[in-house]
């Protein structure tokens, strides 16, 4: 039975391999110390944390998330170890919240392998706090307890590792902070906002999904299968606890139809119904034969319209495949240590070492070792397939800007009438399930700026070694990914410049040059690059005077209220330090007002910059125009295997579509 602690309660935890799972609602770091009986940590290697993430007997996430799994085997901590401290803490990098108390309360878990949970606890009653001890597992009488903490620090990392008697505790602080900033770069966006009781319930005939309690309740822990009737919390809207608040509005395009009569600033965004539930799914198929799981519908998710239960189905099949394939992963490693263990205690025994009983344990070993993977493997292979199954469904049924380009969905194209809720901007998979692709979705707009890494790091098996050859792959990836935004974009709302200072990628960029889409041509040289990032960077300044003062209605006559992206080819080549301080500007500050990077560079070509450009990169989202394994998702942390999307071979359908595009912003008439 769980064992509900509060604040200062302990329990006894009945077994030594355990999992400490962490819900938070809005990405936290989480980390471990290792103290002794007086709970003095001694020395930073006795630290897990993103940047160190293994310690003896503890592993914990390589990034921040919404939700974490640590992994705890006690036997395997030292003698001189009697607390372990389960700590939480919010990045410092990035624009998420500074305290505790603006986010919904974390949720705390214990639990066995099996996912049978031991104890749970809600961190209540945090306000200032920037890191908090959760939980302590500490040694009493020759047995291991687990206490409810809940102690927070107003100075973070820094005052609670200081308080641990941490050595260097601020320069440890700093490292896990720098370690975080650097994931950030590699993180799959986290689900965005929706309505405002849109969690990504399926309806009964389709596999079990219980909603579970809320944050406030105590978010259930999901279990080791996704389809075995509970779930993690979906994503959260913009008004519950945990979440960014919306960016302030800027003024849409002359004569929108959503203009509003009244004071205060005019908001043209896409609209949001906050204060109603959205209606239940669409009815399920028919129920499938007894024994046999439920037939796929796409659109089975909760939301307004097609598009958002389309949407929220999308990063369903995405939560349901890490998770599964981390109980998978799990499975496997506690078989494997068993095994280990067994043949340990096999071999400590003298009269084993030889003659036929000793073989006989080793043999039984292997045999339960084989049996708990076939059994892994068999779940594995149920849950993918029913996975598979929908993928085939749903991927079909995708709107344009969820569809990729050989879909035929892009040869009946017109231009949209109003933006839709996200973009794809490729595909996903694991290794574990090859032959499921899950769309990479992020919400429009984009909440930050773009980085096509064209070095050679790139290339997942290493044979594209020419750097030419990846420079022009990366420029080609940019210019679909920059088309499927011009694409999805009513007429007008959207626009599009580009710096190529050597002018080096014409051919590439002729898509895009001659159908006309572009604001200006391509600009060229030094001169041409200071003219963009300095008309982008205005743009900036005064839309954010405009929304301070509260009078978008003040801004010049006829200036342009699109969305605005920045294309730079061959980063850094052409940039002095000026060029290089607005680009970092834009990236800090234009996406809430509307303008957004999308940098094609190799980041080996910008060592010479030293560390003037690690925070341009952070602020980025790393694609690679070719497979690589670099991404992770937001609950598990997998490396999961990227796919940009890209136009077949061959094919005309983008320049049809960028021609479309084209004639409808010739005939705007804004």
């Amino acid at each position: 039975m769980t064992a509900e602690l509060t604040r200062g309660q302990n329990h006894p935890l009945p077994r030594a391999r355990l999992e400490i799972r962490v819900s938070a609602g809005t990405p936290v770091v989480a980390g471990a110390t290792l103290g002794d009986e007086n709970g003095k940590v001694h020395g930073a290697e006795r630290v897990a944390h993103p940047g160190t993430p293994t310690v003896p007997g503890l592993e914990v996430s390589r990034q921040a998330a919404a939700d974490h799994r640590l992994a705890v085997d006690l036997d395997a901590v030292p003698d001189a170890v009697h607390r372990v401290s389960v700590l939480l803490a919010l990045p410092s990098a990035g624009q998420g919240p500074a305290r505790f108390g603006a986010v919904a309360a974390p949720f705390v878990a214990v639990t066995g392998l099996d996912g049978e949970e031991v104890a749970s606890f809600t961190l209540t009653g945090l306000e200032a706090e920037s890191a908090v001890v959760a939980l302590e597992l500490y040694r009493r009488q020759g047995a291991w307890k687990v206490r409810a903490v809940g102690q927070g620090y107003a100075g973070g990392l820094a005052e609670l590792f200081t308080d641990q008697d941490v050595p260097e505790a601020r320069r440890l602080a700093g490292d896990i902070q720098d370690a975080v900033a650097r994931g950030l770069a590699r993180s799959v966006p986290a689900p965005g906002a929706r309505a405002s009781d849109g969690d990504r319930s399926r309806p009964a005939a389709a596999p079990a999904h219980d909603p579970g309690p809320t944050a406030s309740q105590g978010a259930g822990v999901p279990s080791a299968s996704p389809y075995d009737g509970r779930t993690a919390p979906g994503p959260q809207t913009p008004e519950a606890p945990g979440q960014q608040p919306a960016p302030q509005p800027y003024p849409g395009p002359a004569g929108d139809s959503s203009a509003a009569a009244g004071d205060g600033p005019i908001d043209y965004s896409h609209p949001r119904r906050q204060h109603a539930a959205p209606p239940p799914p669409p009815p399920a198929a028919p129920p499938a034969a007894p024994g046999q799981p439920a037939r796929p519908v796409a659109g089975d998710a909760t939301g307004w319209s097609l598009e958002e239960r389309l949407y929220n189905q999308v990063w369903g099949m995405f939560e349901d495949l890490a998770r599964t394939t981390a109980a998978y992963r799990s499975a496997v490693d506690f078989a494997d240590s068993r095994r280990e263990k067994e043949l340990d205690q096999v071999l400590s025994d003298p009269r084993n070492r030889i003659g036929g009983q000793g073989d006989a344990a080793r043999e039984a070993a292997h045999a339960r070792y084989e049996q708990l993977v076939s059994q892994a493997g068999q779940a594995l292979d149920r849950d993918v397939a029913q996975l598979a199954a929908e993928a085939e469904v749903v991927e079909p049924a995708l709107p344009a800007a969820y569809a990729r380009w050989d879909n035929p969905v892009w040869h009946a194209y017109r231009v949209p009438m109003e933006i839709p809720m996200a973009l794809r901007l490729g595909d996903l998979h694991l290794s574990e399930a090859d032959r499921v692709r899950i769309p990479m979705l992020v919400r429009l707009p984009l909440e930050r700026g773009l980085w096509i890494d064209s070095g050679r790091a790139a290339s997942l098996d290493g044979s594209l070694t020419d750097a030419h050859e990846m420079r022009r792959l990366g420029l080609e990836a940019a210019v679909a990914h920059a088309a499927r935004l011009l694409a999805v974009y009513p007429a007008g709302e959207f626009t599009v410049h580009v710096i190529d200072p050597a002018g080096s990628g014409t051919r590439e960029l002729a898509p895009l040059v001659e159908t006309g889409v572009l604001a200006a041509p391509p600009a060229l040289g030094a001169a041409g690059t200071a003219d963009v990032l300095a008309r982008l960077t205005e743009r900036v300044d005064l839309v954010q005077m405009a929304l301070r003062a509260g009078a978008p209605d003040a801004l010049p006559p006829g200036f342009d209220t699109s969305q605005q992206l920045l294309i730079v080819n061959e980063f850094p080549h052409g940039f002095d330090d000026r060029a290089v301080n607005q680009l970092r500007y834009l990236a800090d500050e234009g996406p809430a007002v509307g303008v957004h990077l999308m940098l094609v560079a190799d980041r080996e070509d910008c060592a010479a910059y030293g560390p003037l450009l690690d925070p341009l990169w952070r602020s980025l989202l790393r694609l690679t125009p070719v497979a690589d394994d670099h991404l992770a998702d937001p609950w598990v942390g997998h490396a999961w295997t990227y796919e940009p999307s890209l136009v077949p071979s061959g094919s005309d359908v983008l320049r049809q579509v960028l021609a479309q595009v084209a004639a409808a912003r010739r005939s705007w008439p804004g």
